[in-house]
């Protein structure tokens, strides 16, 4: 977990280390500290808080995605540490490649179960957050798609923004769960996206899916 705050880390520590399937690898108090600290213990999640002092979460957050590209290393997932309502950069770690939320005041089995999720990379978090912080940004022109997408790949993404997970948008469609992961590996790839919530993003802010309609 990376925080600047060492009240917070001991807290979470404290809730994260009592759960039997859970253990913390390692603490840094910013992003310069984050980096060595990850690729020496090879966390499965990172805990990233935004604001930090020398390095912050957003910067950290993109050094590490960028290190994956270019290596091609299954890194951690990243799970920023923030509170929606004030973070102004919680938008921004997202384009940097944050793979999911975490309130910090969430109750403790809230917490785990975060970061239980975005460990298997299967369900974004918290979509109604994503949906508030993507269209409170001004977009003067909406981005094109890197590329289309098919029908069944725009329905899936669709009901990927809502926060289905594969099992759950594999029952919704009556499909298999191995045809809806084809789907979102393909959909991923032709947004140039690094995980579902960059992929949500985009389609948001391209006008595919709209503020409110994205229901299942």
């Amino acid at each position: 977990m990376a925080d600047d705050e060492e009240l917070t880390r001991t807290g979470l520590r404290a809730l994260l280390s009592a759960q039997p399937d859970l253990e913390v690898v390692g603490e840094a108090a910013n992003g310069a500290e984050a980096l060595p600290l990850i690729r020496r213990t090879r966390p499965d999640v990172v805990l990233m808080d935004v604001r930090m002092p020398v390095m912050d979460g957003i910067e950290a957050t993109s050094r590490l995605k960028a290190e994956q590209q270019q290596t091609a290393q299954l890194l951690p997932k990243v799970l920023v540490i923030t509170t929606f309502e004030s973070d102004a950069y919680v938008y921004d770690a997202l384009r940097a490649g944050a793979d999911g939320f975490l309130l910090k005041r969430a109750p403790v089995q809230q917490i785990a179960h975060a970061v239980r999720l975005v460990a298997t990379g299967d369900c974004l978090l918290f979509p109604d957050a994503v949906r508030r912080v993507v269209t409170a940004r001004p977009h003067p022109t909406a981005p094109l798609l890197p590329a289309p997408l098919t029908a069944r790949e725009t329905e899936i993404l669709r009901l990927i923004a809502t926060g289905l997970s594969n099992p759950a948008i594999a029952a919704h469609l009556t499909v298999s769960l191995e045809t809806v992961k084809t789907h979102v590996s393909n959909l991923l790839t032709k947004l140039d996206a690094q995980n579902r919530t960059q992929a949500v993003i985009l389609a948001y802010e391209s006008g595919l899916v709209v503020p409110g309609s994205s229901r299942h």
